[in-house]
């Protein structure tokens, strides 16, 4: 068994390992102060899996109280020297952090891989996003400006725009990389320092981010990793020194995210689940459509909040869209998520796969035909058969009622569902307590606007899918989530404003 540190865990490496049967991480996963830091002797340690074998990857160290109220202390001195800072000295250091990010992009990006089983293809794309990110937010950070009023009298008044102060950011398993830049880069854009959580099932990256800010020059403490699950989570919800809270991940966990920073009446960013609809009119492209709805269901193995996974076509083209769909969803090639051939690699854990299954079994039982996939997939090399694969999966005669169109799958299963009028469609596409996503595919220019107007989601697509430049705020309405990531007005919400009067003259008093 050979061992992997995340200082040297360059492409040989990692591959040499995989192929000899197995990566261990025995660095500590902790990260505060500057440094990595072990979790208290006498914790419960929980064992971290590799998605694409099976076998453990490291053992996950969670935090307490005693860690986290260090590393929020970590926090508190870092934000003092760092919110004194220019926004053109902020920005010099996160444009370093980008360019170290981008020199490691592959490192990082087959570490993703390794630990939360996409393809290495998808990896870089996440590593680039995530540096993308930090560089948009460099190029805000000196822009951050209040306003001059003019009142009678040569009195006026001004806004000043300051940062919070300790933000906590809580991490999907999803995309670990990323979104530790995308909470991360705005939060120090605007002064702020941050205690970051990833998700228990994917540690291992985000503290690598962490010594990417150490090493590009952040003050010690300004970007904090602390391990852990629940009671870790709301340790830092609840934590009196904690300004704000940001978190991804699913509706439950956000409303009682929601609830825990309300008693501190700390502002919250959330962004939830999704169960997004695709509309394709019969006059769309049919070859981009395809492109389109493949994309809304089967990037990272289908796990992505906003999924398009309501797929619902016009009934004059269903015969064609269908076969097109199944034809190419069968030719998804699966398996070792390391080789640049793989289009899908494995889910996140074995539970998850076993939860995505049950949906494809329950829609079989309500009589959606399985057109192509929902089966366990076993690859024919011997070192991947204890990981985590499925056959993506395209179920058609389904209906609005069936749980497999109500609810959030979050695995590659495609549901098609037939429409026939414009209104009776965006009817049916709004009928869910969600609204993070959707899409329309159509020629027709005026109907794409109209389409999109009535939808009730917070991030839409025309003639596309899933497609996140760092430049576009994302988030949802309704139960999808609360403020928005990525773009400038994600500025507001890692910062909070101060009204300033200056009086030119006498006091006008009443007494």
């Amino acid at each position: 068994q050979s061992s992997v540190t995340l200082e040297a865990t360059g492409r040989a490496t990692i591959l040499r390992c995989i192929s000899s049967g197995s990566v261990e991480i025995t660095v500590p996963l902790n990260f505060w102060a500057g440094k990595r830091r072990t979790g208290p002797e006498k914790c419960s340690k929980d064992s971290v899996y590799e998605p694409a074998t099976g076998r453990v990857l490291c053992q996950l160290e969670p935090c307490g109280a005693v860690e986290v109220d260090q590393a929020v202390k970590a926090a508190k001195l870092a934000f003092g020297y760092w919110s004194k800072m220019s926004g053109m000295e902020r920005a010099r250091v996160m444009i370093e952090a980008a360019h170290i990010i981008e020199s490691n992009r592959e490192e990082i990006a087959e570490m993703e891989v390794v630990n939360n089983g996409k393809s290495i293809t998808e990896a870089r794309l996440d590593v680039d996003s995530a540096r993308l990110c930090i560089e948009y937010y460099a190029g805000l950070a000196s822009t951050l400006a209040g306003q001059h009023v003019q009142l009678p009298g040569g009195s006026f008044a001004y806004t000043r725009r300051e940062p919070l102060g300790i933000c906590v950011g809580i991490g999907a398993w999803n995309y670990p990389f990323q979104i530790a830049a995308w909470k991360s880069a705005p939060a120090l854009a605007c002064g702020n320092s941050m205690v970051f959580k990833p998700s228990p099932v994917t540690p291992v990256t985000a503290v690598m981010l962490a010594e990417i800010y150490a090493k590009a020059g952040v003050p010690e403490g300004l970007f904090n990793v602390v391990q852990g699950g629940q009671e870790t989570g709301s340790l830092l919800c609840q934590h009196p020194d904690v300004a704000k809270v940001s978190f991804t991940g699913s509706v439950p966990t956000g409303q009682k995210i929601m609830e825990m920073a309300s008693k501190g009446v700390k502002p919250v960013t959330l962004e939830l689940g999704g169960k997004s609809p695709l509309l394709i009119f019969k006059d769309s492209d049919l070859e981009n459509a395809v492109r389109g709805a493949l994309m809304a269901n089967f990037l990272s193995q289908g796990q992505v909040c906003s999924n398009g996974t309501r797929v619902f076509v016009q009934k004059d083209i269903m015969p064609e869209f269908v076969k097109e769909v199944v034809k190419r969803t069968q030719a998804i090639e699966i398996g070792d998520p390391l080789l640049e051939s793989t289009r899908m690699g494995a889910l996140v854990s074995r539970p998850h796969l076993d939860k995505v299954l049950s949906f494809v079994d329950r829609a079989k039982k309500e009589g959606a035909t399985v057109l192509c996939g929902g089966e366990p997939y076993v690859p024919s090399d011997p070192k991947l058969r204890g990981g985590y694969y499925m056959t993506p999966c395209v179920l058609g005669n389904c209906t609005d009622d069936m749980i497999c169109v109500k609810e959030e799958i979050f695995g590659p299963v495609m549901s098609v569902l037939p429409f026939e009028t414009e209104d009776e469609v965006l009817q049916r596409a709004n009928d869910t307590s969600l609204g993070l996503a959707a899409g329309v595919f159509t020629r027709d220019v005026r109907r794409a606007h109209r389409v999109v107007e009535h939808l009730k989601a917070g991030s839409c697509f025309i003639n596309n899918y899933n497609i996140t430049p760092v430049e576009v705020p994302f988030g949802g309405f309704k139960m999808s989530g609360i403020g928005r990531e990525n773009g400038q007005v994600t500025i507001e919400f890692y910062s909070q404003l101060k009204t300033v009067f200056v009086e030119m003259g006498d006091v006008d008093s009443l007494f």
